[in-house]
C-alpha cells in the first residue's frame, strides 16, 4: 500500500493548522485550528475487508515532570515513549482518502464527543466508522478545565521546552476481517492489539512538529 497527504510531505513539516497548538510568542504556545490533515492511499491489497488508521507520536517524553515547566528543558537524550493522536477502525476498504478537516476543527475543551463518525465515500454518501479515545484523555484528566473523552484526531503540541523534534507515525493497516472485536470506549493501544494476526499490509507517513522556537526554526516544510 501507499499512503500520503497534500497536507505535508512524507518526513517534512507538519502544518501548524493541522496541529493542537502553535507557537505564541509571549505565551509560549496557543491553541491552533486543529484540523485533521488530508490522506490518501492506494494499492490496498485483494481480500482487504477494513481498513485501521493510526496517528501517534514517538518523541512523548516519559516523565511528565518537567513537561512545559519555565527554567526546565527536556533534553535530547530524555526516554520517551508513544502517545496516540488518532485511532480509527472499521474504514471500509473502498475508502481511498480522508479531506483535510474533515473529521476535526479547532480545539473542543473536554473533548470531542463522538466515538461514531460519519467519513464520505464518494458522491456525497456517507459510511459510519469508530474512533477510539486518544491521549489526551489522559493528559487532561486533572485539569476541570479541559477533562473528558478526547475522541478522534487531535493534533500535535509537543512540550515548548523540548530539544527533540516531534516525529508523528500516521499508519494505515490492511486487515482481513471487517470489524475490530472492540466493544465501547476504547485506545489507540487496544485497537493496535486487536489488529495483531489480523494484518495484510501498512504504509506509513511520518510529519515533524516542534514548538520550542529554535528547534522549530530548524525543521523544514
Amino acid at each position: 500500500m501507499r499512503l500520503w497527504s497534500n497536507s505535508f510531505r512524507d518526513g517534512g513539516l507538519i502544518p501548524a493548522e493541522n496541529a493542537f497548538a502553535a507557537i505564541d510568542p509571549l505565551a509560549h504556545v496557543r491553541p491552533s485550528s486543529n484540523r485533521n490533515p488530508h490522506l490518501a492511499w492506494n494499492e490496498v491489497p485483494a481480500g482487504t475487508r477494513s481498513l485501521a488508521l493510526f496517528c501517534y507520536d514517538r518523541d512523548a517524553p516519559q516523565d511528565d515532570r518537567f513537561v512545559n515547566q519555565e527554567g526546565e528543558t527536556l533534553a535530547l537524550d530524555s526516554a520517551r515513549r508513544e502517545f496516540f493522536h488518532w485511532t480509527l477502525i472499521d474504514l471500509p476498504p473502498f475508502l481511498s482518502a480522508i479531506p483535510d478537516a474533515q473529521l476535526s476543527k479547532l480545539v473542543t475543551p473536554h473533548g470531542k464527543p463522538a466515538p461514531v463518525v460519519s467519513v464520505t465515500i464518494t458522491d456525497g454518501i456517507e459510511y459510519q466508522v469508530r474512533q477510539g479515545i486518544n491521549d489526551y484523555t489522559a493528559w487532561f484528566a486533572a485539569d476541570p478545565d479541559m477533562a473528558g473523552d478526547y475522541y478522534g484526531y487531535d493534533g500535535p503540541c509537543p512540550p515548548w521546552n523540548d530539544q527533540r523534534i516531534h516525529h508523528y507515525i500516521f499508519r494505515l493497516y490492511a486487515l482481513d476481517l471487517p470489524h475490530l472485536e472492540l466493544e465501547g470506549r476504547f485506545t489507540g493501544l487496544q485497537a493496535r492489539a486487536a489488529i495483531y494476526g489480523h494484518i495484510l499490509d501498512e504504509a506509513q507517513l511520518v510529519g515533524a512538529y516542534s514548538l520550542h522556537p529554535w528547534v522549530a526554526s530548524t525543521l523544514k516544510k
